[in-house]
């Protein structure tokens, strides 16, 4: 029965289907297959190329069409493979097998055993995923970020000389203006990706238990460390030297980490975004037939943040699942991360669909100008951190109690009260006139 979005248990493949589709071609059932044997037929390649003695007569014309078998794989060659691993309940193995009748129709059946020669079933799986996520986060994740950094770095350009009301613990605070506090977050977002991309996406290659034992005793003269070095590098991955059966995961769970501390920002970003639509700071674009609530038809709630915000969080509660886990296995190996390690788009896909909303919810902001004229009028308090600062410049005696007793213990602090306090001062009238110029709408810094 053709799959139905409908009756998907997850919402990655059934409500946000239409926005995680991309990433089926880098962490589906099919993907990883097709993944796996790219890793196979390009390892042949490199062994022909080496060359091996018994693979010297495979003629480099017909290198195109072995890597056909990965570009061309096609959802009958995944059901094929699967169809064989029903059998060999085995998955990896499955591939081998599936290559193998590949090339047989090719008229190489006689080298078909180089097939996955002296390797076992992590140096595939931990060479193919890393490949997966590469280019995933190459063709999806990073342009997606790229796309957010953009969008917030042009607000930051076109509200540079907004004043706004600060808040801190709650309460007004010093005057700043919205454009530098957008790029607050431009800036926090630029650093940690770059410590992102500088993360290697790390691969396995040395045999049952890291040690080419396999290929040692079968080529002992051949230097194999550097074959799976540059094989490695030619994938576009970096070797890791020193593993047991398994890759140690310590730079993938630098990945998940990386990618849970954007989130993290982003989270920070939706939270404030959606106080400042409480906040009245921003309005929103309503889209024709579209309904806030089902009771009140006066809402038009700030939804895309919050969604945003609810997948990020699920997204890094895996992320921090997989740092945790993934770099702890018992003795050379258990299979615990191989059922973590199929799970690695679930995470990307609830931060896809995050990234999705929340920039959907950026393009729905309209700046309300008049709300925050009006808070910062209501305010004139939060001067009073300016005028007591000239005042300690001028040896003026106990300034900051001077303004405190202002500001605090009056009910509600005005332009007029302000300007009455200043009069009332022991300064020179230069001074005088250089406190008045003060409002909460100027003073916000450099």
């Amino acid at each position: 029965m053709e799959f139905n979005a409908l009756d998907a248990i997850s919402p990655v493949d059934g409500r946000y289907r239409n926005v995680t589709r991309s990433l089926a071609d880098y962490f589906s059932e099919a993907a990883l297959i097709r993944y796996r044997i790219q890793v196979e037929v390009e390892y042949f390649i490199a062994l022909c190329e080496l060359p091996l003695p018994q693979l010297s007569g495979i003629d480099k014309k017909q290198f195109p069409a072995l890597r056909k078998i990965y570009q061309n794989f096609s959802a009958a060659d995944a059901q094929a493979v699967k169809d064989i691993e029903k059998v060999t309940n085995h998955d990896v193995k499955a591939v081998e097998y599936f290559i193998k009748e590949k090339f047989t129709s090719m008229g190489i059946a006689a080298q078909s055993e180089f097939i996955h020669f002296g390797l076992t079933s992590q140096d595939i799986n931990n060479t193919a995923v890393p490949l997966s996520m590469k280019e995933a986060a190459n063709k999806v994740v990073q342009p997606m970020l790229a796309e957010i950094i953009a969008k917030l770095s042009g607000f930051a350009k076109e509200w540079k000389d907004v004043s706004m009301l600060a808040f801190t613990h709650g309460q007004p605070a010093s005057p700043t203006r919205l454009g530098k506090e957008i790029q607050v977050f431009v800036e926090r977002l630029e650093k940690q990706n770059e410590l992102l991309k500088s993360v290697p996406y790390s691969a396995k290659f040395g045999g049952a238990t890291g040690n080419m034992n396999a290929h040692h005793v079968a080529y002992p003269k051949t230097d194999w460390l550097s074959f799976a070095n540059k094989f490695v590098s030619h994938l576009g991955l970096s070797r890791q030297q020193y593993t047991t059966q398994i890759e140690h995961y310590d730079n993938l769970a630098a990945y998940c980490d990386g990618m849970k501390r954007i989130n993290s920002i982003l989270i920070d970003l939706d939270r404030d975004i959606w106080t400042y639509i409480s906040m009245e700071y921003f309005k929103q674009k309503i889209k024709a037939g579209e309904i806030g609530s089902s009771t009140m038809p006066h809402k038009v709630n700030p939804i895309d943040f919050e969604n945003s915000e609810g997948n990020l969080g699920v997204a890094n509660a895996l992320f921090e699942h997989f740092a945790a886990k993934l770099p702890v296995s018992r003795l050379q190996r258990d299979l615990t991360d191989s059922t973590v390690l199929r799970n690695i788009g679930v995470p990307i896909a609830h931060t896809i669909i995050a990234y999705k909303s929340l920039l959907k919810g950026l393009d729905k902001l309209i700046l309300n100008k008049e709300a925050l004229e009006r808070d910062l009028d209501n305010n004139w308090a939060v001067v009073g951190e300016a005028i007591q600062t000239i005042l300690r410049r001028e040896g003026y005696p106990k300034p900051y109690e001077a303004l405190k007793e202002l500001t605090r213990l009056n009910s509600h602090v005005t332009k007029e009260s302000i300007m009455k306090f200043i009069d009332g001062l022991n300064v020179k009238e230069e001074v005088k006139a250089e406190l008045k110029k003060i409002t909460p709408s100027n003073y916000t810094g450099i």
